[in-house]
């Protein structure tokens, strides 16, 4: 009977450097330069003209974003790689959003990134969509070529 208890603490034990090492594996992933191809606010896009100004880049657990040559705002990413969907926090540390924290899913698929952020802080989005009169941005964004 002893033999139970100890088989349940490795599973758990097990499961737990699985997720572990999944995170650690999708940050990697997330790592780089991304250029936004889309975006939404409140069911409205952005212009393309716009898009073409700014640049996020991941590294290790901090972000920077630049719009046109200026820095705009930076801080830290924690990610979920285990949830369903994935789940990102986003800390400001620099820029208008000190301070703040924001909810977000994300998808990561190849080169495509996409991530529902809400802007409130308040409540993570379930969806990747935008809804009139929510604070929710949507942003799909590619990964640069080197």
């Amino acid at each position: 009977m002893k033999t139970v208890p100890c088989i349940c603490i490795a599973m758990i034990l097990f499961t737990a450097a699985a997720r572990s090492q999944d995170a650690a594996d999708e940050r990697k992933l997330l790592q780089g330069t991304w250029l936004p191809v889309a975006a939404e606010l409140n069911e409205n896009s952005l212009d393309e003209a716009t898009l073409k100004t700014m640049k996020l880049v991941v590294e290790e657990d901090k972000y920077a974003i630049t719009v046109g040559k200026s820095p705009f705002d930076k801080g830290t990413i924690r990610i979920d790689s285990v949830a369903k969907p994935k789940t990102m926090d986003i800390l400001g540390t620099d820029g208008p959003n000190q301070g703040r924290t924001f909810l977000a899913i994300y998808e990561l698929n190849g080169d495509t990134l996409r991530v529902c952020y809400d802007l409130t802080g308040k409540i993570r989005p379930t969806e990747f969509k935008t809804k009139k009169g929510e604070l929710l941005f949507l942003a799909t964004y590619k990964r640069a070529k080197s």
